[in-house]
């Protein structure tokens, strides 16, 4: 059971979230660029090597054509968007957990956890869906050699013109498949850590830095375990031209497996897994510190 020794607020959790989601997006983009990079590579000639042997080989070229500003090509696009998606993010758990107490003292189970953390991920499907599409199309196109888009603000302006908000909001059902079950592994995975990693003498709230940052970490690498194949699958369709997947996510699976087989679901696994600790490490560090500083400033909020 997880402790709740405070009165829980959803505005708090915003604030706090969007602090949170600035600290995952400088220290995970790198490693996300290297993951879309992987993920949309064309298949390999017969006979020639591909675009990228893995996540080391990636890191390195990208480094070394396109230098450090390369891995943090695109990051305008989820500073913007990730920063209020992480605020909503947060809002929609704390939220779930307060619609599910009778009363504020009430000790919600995992499974209950687990449900607010899928509420949070349908909230941030509205923000994340654009951020997702903008970002991975900017990440692509440095490596394929063509720019088409200048920046974030460039490529939004194109996409309305080209296709309208529905261009702007391509792969929503993908994003929603991959953010409401990975949200409510988040959030519990997280909350049970955090009970797991309390010295029985001491509160959760008292929770040392090393251990939130333990915490953290695991439950953004439990995450992604369940969100990697969607999140492929979601790359695929985002980046693909228009009417090339009629059917959506069904031609893009069927695409997939046809061609390089059920292991393709997991490409960019390595790049996602050492992203995910050091990120989420970061975000769940930068969460608490903002809750104690809000807890401390404003108490009654």
């Amino acid at each position: 059971m997880a402790d709740q020794a405070k009165p829980i607020s959803p505005l708090k959790n915003l604030l706090a979230g969007g602090f949170g989601g600035m600290c995952l997006v400088f220290v995970g983009h790198p490693l996300d660029t290297v993951k879309v990079r992987l993920q949309t590579q064309p298949p390999n000639l017969p006979g020639q090597p591909p675009m990228y042997s893995g996540t080391f080989d990636c890191f390195r070229k990208t480094l070394m054509r396109e230098g450090i500003m390369g891995l943090y090509r695109g990051m305008a696009a989820p500073i913007i968007g990730v920063t209020p998606m992480f605020a909503v993010c947060f809002f929609g758990f704390g939220l779930g957990k307060k619609l599910q107490q009778k009363h504020p003292e009430d000790v919600l189970s995992y499974p209950q956890l687990f449900a607010a953390g899928m509420l949070s991920g349908v909230f941030t499907t509205g923000i994340m869906t654009p951020g997702e599409r903008i970002k991975c199309l900017l990440q692509i196109q440095a490596s394929s050699g063509e720019t088409k888009y200048t920046g974030a603000l460039d490529c939004v302006k194109k996409l309305y013109k080209e296709a309208g908000i529905q261009g702007i909001y391509k792969g929503t059902v993908l994003t929603l498949m991959r953010d409401v079950p990975a949200s409510g592994m988040y959030f519990m995975t997280y909350e049970w850590l955090k009970n797991i990693l309390t010295p029985e003498e001491k509160s959760v709230n008292e929770l040392s830095v090393p251990r939130i940052l333990v915490a953290g970490g695991i439950a953004g690498i439990f995450n992604w375990a369940v969100a990697i194949p969607p999140d492929v699958l979601k790359s695929r369709f985002q980046t693909a031209p228009p009417g090339k997947y009629p059917n959506g996510f069904r031609d893009v699976l069927r695409e997939l497996i046809r061609n390089e087989g059920i292991t393709s679901l997991y490409k960019g696994f390595n790049a996602v897994m050492i992203r995910a600790f050091p990120a989420n490490a970061a975000c769940f560090l930068g969460f608490e510190v903002a809750m104690k500083f809000l807890n401390w400033a404003m108490p009654n909020l």
